[in-house]
């Protein structure tokens, strides 16, 4: 009996209930949530300006059973979900609200939303010019190799999500903007590459979300990785949101029983598929269907990683994050990341000070007991590579962030400790300058060769 037989059999039960017929609403079709109808005309308004610049979707699971709607507007779930006024910087609101109140035609709010989006660094961290992998001179689409060990890889069947976060740091791949997307259409792109580089173990299949794709599509990707050789891929990690947007995608859609059977044949075929969950809040776990979603992708033997970031206005409290790693814990999922928000999009209203990330997490993270403490941060995915804050202190008088690289472009940066001088109005690592009279941080030079090269 072959693993895909078994795999049949150990979860024949998945569908057993019929399907929950899946429902979405962007900015066109919006007034069709009643909860939303039922908006002071005011906000309604508001919502459907700034949404008209930030990619707005978001379906029935999530308007029924996460929000709550007697919690508006501080509701975590609702801030999550649905674009707020202060989004936009006040000038470019004005403008915008003007335009919709004339009534402006479609194709001038969306020239002038263009221009705001243009505005609103749409791809940080060099993640079109620095992370494209390099064939014969030319970048490789819809990949990224921005570390030695690690690929990410952005199927173009996969480029949504079931619902978009306000603070997506790759919201600019769902603004209708070809020159600004990351795709690739054909998996044979993915495993000629994958083929030729030895030196990787670890592949980042993500979007969007790939788990929007049908699993007949998602095998056309993961099963050829079984072949021998592809033996230097050891670990194959699955970007997803769905199990907070459509835990039903695990439980009765259609193909749900076939895309477990498809994680236990990879794990059987001995890889170590990860599935790389995304928790900002607790209330994103709270229904049965998230949790025997949960239950049915470890029972194929994936290990379930959650990772967020610290955004204000959803989780800028450790109460949250000590509520959210339990409850992950006890639900058999790993506490990985805790990021620091992204400088892109609506960063202005999500960003916190990093003074006060790292206050919030270490607040959190010691009333966590050893198996909770598996989280790494507050974690900086910059230019230069992944920069974690590990801590705060005073050296010969002078008062420094100490820091140190998780992942750097270059292998030999990573958990070197470095310093930087304390600022309270940092909030990234570009607002850092180095700590006791250094003209500049260790890396510098060596990164800004490599920009260079790369003709940034």
């Amino acid at each position: 009996m072959n693993a895909y037989t078994q795999a049949e059999q150990l979860i024949a039960s998945t569908n057993t209930d019929a399907a929950r017929p899946y429902t979405v609403y962007t900015e066109r079709n919006i007034d069709m949530i009643e909860q939303f109808r039922q908006l002071p005309e005011a906000m309604q308004f508001e919502i459907k300006v700034v949404a008209s610049v930030m990619p707005f979707r978001v379906n029935e699971y999530v308007v029924n059973e996460l929000i709550d709607w007697n919690d508006i507007p501080d509701d975590p779930v609702f801030r999550l979900m649905f674009p707020q006024k202060e989004m936009l910087k006040a000038g470019d609101f004005k403008m915008m609200a003007e335009m919709h109140a004339a009534q402006a035609s479609r194709a001038t709010i969306k020239k002038a939303a263009h221009e705001i989006q243009l505005s609103m660094n749409p791809h940080p961290a060099g993640q079109l010019a620095m992370n494209a992998p390099m064939v014969n001179g030319k970048p490789v689409q819809g990949m990224q190799h921005k570390y030695r060990e690690t690929a990410l890889y952005f199927p173009s069947q996969g480029q949504t999500c079931h619902s978009y976060c306000t603070f997506c740091f790759r919201w600019a791949q769902f603004i209708g903007d070809s020159d600004l997307k990351m795709a690739a259409t054909e998996a044979s792109t993915m495993h000629a590459y994958l083929k030729e580089h030895k030196e990787l173990t670890d592949l980042l299949f993500t979007g969007g979300d790939p788990l929007v794709m049908k699993t007949k599509l998602v095998k056309e990707y993961l099963e050829p990785l079984l072949q021998p050789e592809f033996d230097h891929i050891k670990n194959i990690r699955i970007g997803s949101k769905t199990l907070t947007f459509w835990p039903y995608r695990f439980t009765t859609d259609d193909d749900a029983q076939e895309l477990l059977a498809l994680f236990k044949k990879m794990v059987d075929g001995g890889k170590h598929l990860a599935f790389m969950a995304h928790f900002d809040h607790y209330a994103e776990l709270k229904t049965d269907v998230c949790k025997e979603a949960v239950k049915r992708i470890r029972g194929t033997g994936v290990n379930i990683r959650a990772q967020a970031p610290l955004t204000r206005h959803i989780n800028d409290n450790p109460d949250v994050w000590v509520q959210n790693w339990q409850t992950q814990l006890s639900m058999g999922i790993i506490p990985y990341y805790f990021f620091v928000a992204r400088d892109t999009g609506a960063k202005h209203y999500f960003e916190i000070p990093l003074y006060k990330a790292y206050e919030i997490y270490q607040s959190a993270i010691i009333r966590m007991s050893g198996l909770g403490r598996t989280v790494r941060g507050p974690s900086m995915s910059a230019g230069p590579g992944k920069v974690e804050i590990t801590g705060i202190t005073e050296i010969n008088g002078e008062k420094v962030f100490v820091l140190r690289f998780l992942q750097g472009r270059s292998p030999e940066w990573c958990y070197r400790p470095f310093f930087a001088k304390y600022d309270e109005e940092a909030t990234w690592l570009d607002d850092l300058k180095p700590a006791f009279g250094a003209e500049k941080f260790f890396f510098e030079d060596e990164y800004k060769e490599m920009c260079k090269a790369r003709g940034v």
